[in-house]
């Protein structure tokens, strides 16, 4: 039989009992404010700590960082790399002035161009730019780096890239005078191959391009003989420049990466992504370096920028 509980029977016992509920459900909205206020602080700990990853995530992507490790590394590929070619810049690019090879005119900027004979926004430059820069560069009012590169052979089915790229490295080791107009004849847009519709350009057909831009038979010949001379030191330097934090994107989809063309000025980066939709890349460029429209291809007229100034615009 069960037992049962007898209730209080006197109004002492009654109000001995109401207190003992009384404090036993003080104590419990005690013991219930204290998990409570655990739990917020939890809360409030863990909602700090997803906003300081999250934040740090968004600074991060807004701050890319230089792996120096993988830079070094990708150095040593180059500096590995067998032969190479003999007149290069100390970071791959070859300089082009009215003086001739490695000849850079005194007192002027100089304006380095990254590009692959596959890119079409390279194209796109060039035959907005090209003319201009053979004036200024025929005037003496500029010296001009180029830094031929490969990174978009896995666009083509027969390595156009590094074909197109050696052509240009041989003819500016032997004829640099010819170059600057092989890579216009090159960036053409009857000759350009379609990075996304890529139909076969022999290496009959880049030779010539080059004897169309002045180059001599023998060295078109040499430069376009299948032979990829400087090959591997192109693979090279194809990985490594794209780790130069200097030349990586500030803005856009592609902010944090290179990618082709990139013109710097004196070795500062321009921002070609910020330039307004209704100027001219040739404005721009101009606006670029301090010097007017008018003043093209006339000795004297020196830009602005000099030798140590970066872009001016935008």
């Amino acid at each position: 039989m069960a037992k049962t509980t007898k209730k209080p029977t006197n109004r002492k016992a009654r109000q001995a009992a109401e207190a003992a509920a009384a404090k036993a459900r003080a104590e419990q909205a005690q013991r219930d404010r204290r998990n409570q206020t655990i739990i917020g602080a939890v809360v409030v700990a863990v909602v700090i700590a997803l906003i300081a990853v999250i934040g740090f995530n968004i600074w991060k992507a807004n701050h890319p960082t230089q792996d120096a490790g993988e830079l070094n590394d990708a150095w040593s590929q180059v500096e590995a790399a067998s032969p190479k070619p003999a007149n290069t810049t100390e970071k791959g690019g070859f300089v082009i002035s009215k003086n001739g090879l490695n000849k850079p005119v005194k007192g002027v900027p100089t304006v380095a161009v990254y590009m692959d004979f596959m890119c079409p926004g390279c194209g796109a430059m060039e035959r907005a730019l090209g003319d201009t820069y053979s004036q200024l560069v025929d005037a003496g009012q500029i010296n001009i780096e180029i830094h031929p590169m490969s990174f978009m052979d896995r666009y083509s089915t027969d390595e156009y890239s590094t074909r197109a790229a050696n052509a240009a490295i041989e003819i500016a080791e032997k004829e640099p005078e010819h170059l600057l107009k092989f890579i216009t004849l090159m960036y053409a847009e009857d000759f350009q191959p379609s990075e996304s519709d890529y139909s076969p350009v022999s290496n009959a057909q880049i030779k010539q391009q080059a004897i169309d831009a002045g180059v001599s038979e023998s060295v078109a010949a040499s430069a376009t003989d299948g032979k990829h001379v400087y090959g591997d030191w192109l693979k090279a330097i194809s990985k490594y420049t794209p780790l130069r934090q200097e030349l990586w994107n500030v803005e856009g989809q592609l902010k944090g990466q290179m990618s082709t063309p990139t013109i710097t000025v004196n070795g500062q980066y321009w921002n070609r992504n910020s330039i307004p939709s209704d100027t001219d890349q040739r404005t721009a460029f101009l606006k670029a370096i301090g010097l007017d429209a008018n003043a093209v291809g006339k000795e004297g007229k020196l830009p602005s920028v000099g030798t140590d100034k970066g872009p001016l615009y935008p």
